[in-house]
C-alpha cells in the first residue's frame, strides 16, 4: 500500500505470508488505522521479548542492584505468566487472571504489587513510543500493602551494642558501626566512604560514592541516587574517635603507607561485602540478647534518637539527607505523638492566655466608664 508522503518522498508498505486475501485484507486494515492513529501495533511482537528490551533501555538510569532485581522478577514471573504472548494480545483480563491465581497460591501480596507494578511501567513505555494503545496493566496492580513498623534499637540498647563490640572486638566492625549509628548513614554509603572525603581538621565528611553488591557478588560503586543524599556530614566526638581509631588500625597494618582507599575495607584494600557486615551485626546483637535488626535500622535508630531528644523534623530530614521534608514526614510521622501533644497544649494554652488579656480589657474598660447622676 501508498502511504502519505514523509518529508516530499513517497512511502510504500509491503507484507506478505498471509493465508488467505481476507487475512490480507484484514491486515491491511489495521496498518492504515495505525498509520491515521499514529500507533504501530507489530503483530509479531512477543510480550517476553519486549520486556527485555525494555529493560535493556532502562540499564543506564537503574542501579546495579535494581537492574538485577527487575530482570529477576522477569524472568522468574512476568515471561513464565506472560512471555509467550503477542503484545498486541495482552489484555487485563490475563493479568487479573494472574494476579489472583498469585494470591490463591500464598504468593507474598508486597512480590506481586512489585511484578505487577514493573509490568505497568513497561507497558507505558510501550503506549508512551505508541506500540500499543492503552495499558491493559493500568488498573491491574493490586494494592501495596503497609510496609511493616521497622524494629530500632533505644538509645540503651545502642549504646549496650557499641559498648559490647568496642570491650570484645574492638574491630574495624565497631568502628564502622558507631559511625553508621552516629550519623544516619546508609549502608551502600558508608562501605562506599573513602579518605579523601574525610576531613578529620574540619570534623566533617562528604559523601560522594554509594557501593552495591548485585546478588552479594559483583561489587559496584556509583554516585548517591539523589542530589540531596551527595553532602556534607557533621562528626560527633564519638564518631572522630572512631575514625581516629580506624586510622591507626590501618597505619599499624600499613606502617609505611598512607590513608588513602576505602575507610572500611578487607585488609587488602578490597570493599566488605553487605551481606557479611549484616552477619556480623546479627550475630554480635544476639550475644547480648538485643533485639534482631538489618543495617538500614541502624539509620533508623539514629532517626528515632534524635526526634526523642526534641530536635525538629526539618533539622532531622537535613541531617539524614532527605530529598524532601515529606520523606521524613512519612517515615517517621509515628514518632511525634508526644510532639502533637505538646503542640496542642501550647494552642490551648495561647488561647486561654488571649482569652484571659480580652476579659481584662473588656472589665477594664467598664469599670472606667462613668454615669451621670440622677437629676
Amino acid at each position: 500500500m501508498d502511504l502519505a508522503p514523509e518529508d516530499g518522498k513517497p512511502r510504500t508498505r509491503r507484507r506478505g505470508g498471509f493465508a488467505s486475501r481476507a487475512e490480507a485484507a484484514r491486515e491491511m486494515a489495521r496498518v492504515l488505522d495505525a498509520e491515521y492513529r499514529g500507533v504501530y501495533e507489530d503483530r509479531t511482537l512477543r510480550v517476553g521479548l519486549f520486556l527485555y528490551e525494555w529493560l535493556e533501555s532502562k540499564r543506564p538510569a537503574l542501579a546495579p542492584n535494581t537492574w538485577a532485581g527487575y530482570r529477576a522478577c522477569i524472568e522468574r514471573d512476568l515471561v513464565p505468566a506472560f512471555g509467550g504472548m503477542l503484545l498486541v494480545d495482552l489484555r487485563p483480563k490475563h493479568i487479573d487472571a494472574w494476579v489472583s491465581a498469585q494470591l490463591a497460591a500464598g504468593r507474598g501480596r508486597t512480590t506481586v504489587h512489585h511484578a505487577v507494578a514493573m509490568l505497568r511501567g513497561a507497558l507505558n513505555h510501550a503506549v508512551r513510543t505508541w506500540r500499543l494503545r492503552y495499558n491493559p496493566a493500568k488498573h491491574s496492580v493490586p494494592a501495596k500493602p503497609r510496609a511493616a513498623e521497622r524494629v530500632c534499637w533505644t538509645p540503651d540498647e545502642a549504646a549496650a551494642f557499641l559498648r559490647h563490640n568496642a570491650e570484645q572486638y574492638a574491630d574495624r566492625l565497631t568502628d564502622l558501626f558507631e559511625v553508621m549509628l552516629g550519623t544516619g548513614m546508609r549502608r551502600s554509603e558508608i562501605l562506599a566512604l573513602h579518605w579523601s572525603d574525610v576531613h578529620l581538621m574540619d570534623h566533617k565528611l562528604y559523601v560522594r560514592w554509594t557501593l552495591t553488591a548485585v546478588n552479594n557478588g559483583k561489587i559496584h560503586l556509583s554516585e548517591p541516587k539523589t542530589e540531596a543524599s551527595r553532602a556534607w556530614i557533621s562528626l560527633s566526638p564519638r564518631v572522630m574517635a572512631a575514625l581516629h581509631h580506624q586510622a591507626s588500625l590501618q597505619m599499624t597494618a600499613h606502617p609505611h603507607g598512607r590513608l588513602e582507599g576505602l575507610v572500611f575495607a578487607r585488609p587488602d584494600g578490597t570493599p566488605l561485602r553487605p551481606q557479611w557486615v549484616l552477619n556480623q551485626l546479627r550475630k554480635r546483637a544476639a550475644e547480648i540478647g538485643l533485639p534482631k535488626i538489618g543495617l538500614h535500622d541502624l539509620r533508623h535508630t539514629a532517626a528515632t534518637i534524635v526526634i526523642a531528644a526534641g530536635i525538629p523534623l526539618a533539622v532531622v530530614s537535613k541531617t539524614l539527607r532527605h530529598s524532601n521534608l515529606a520523606i521524613t514526614v512519612d517515615l517517621y510521622g509515628h514518632l511525634l505523638k508526644d510532639s502533637a501533644d505538646d503542640a496542642v497544649k501550647a494552642l490551648s494554652a495561647a488561647l486561654d492566655r488571649a482569652d484571659a488579656e480580652q476579659r481584662t480589657k473588656h472589665t477594664g474598660s467598664e469599670s472606667s466608664e462613668t454615669f451621670p447622676l440622677a437629676a
